[in-house]
């Protein structure tokens, strides 16, 4: 008697759009740097001598990290095998929601208050750790009058 105008449940399709929008939103770039999901995660913070960057990238080999820094752009790239099961193995993959392949962030810095030579990168427990030398800065002198 009866006939929907709707061939799926409405409820149902307004649920899918926002979380459609959701991720979408919580790809994109904020104020506050890339957003969720971009691979490596980074804490970047400093102290008055240092600028310090934590790069959250656990599962990989060191070798395959390049930490570059030219004029003020700190890049950090790699790649990461995937670890799935082989064809020959007649296995099937059911979630896969580990990241595998290359990756690369960049980080820009000011390039007028870090030192060039300065840096030092570490890997250990899953952190990679970059840290930065800040310049120093001028000190004001006394100047004697002659």
């Amino acid at each position: 008697m009866y006939r929907s105008m709707f061939p799926r449940d409405i409820y149902a399709e307004f649920d899918r759009l926002q979380r459609e929008l959701q991720q979408a939103f919580d790809s994109n770039p904020s104020i506050r740097g890339a957003g969720y999901g971009a691979f490596p995660a980074l804490n970047i913070g400093g102290t008055p001598q240092t600028v310090e960057l934590y790069a959250f990238a656990p599962g990989l080999d060191p070798n395959s990290i390049e930490v570059n820094l030219e004029r003020g752009v700190l890049t950090i790239s790699g790649e990461r095998a995937a670890e799935l099961p082989t064809e020959d193995e007649k296995a099937s993959v059911h979630i896969n929601e580990r990241f595998a392949g290359r990756f690369r962030r960049v980080v820009s810095l000011p390039d007028d208050d870090i030192n060039p030579s300065g840096v030092s990168a570490q890997y250990r427990d899953g952190v990679l750790h970059v840290s930065i030398k800040r310049r120093e800065a001028p000190q004001p002198r006394r100047i004697a009058v002659q």
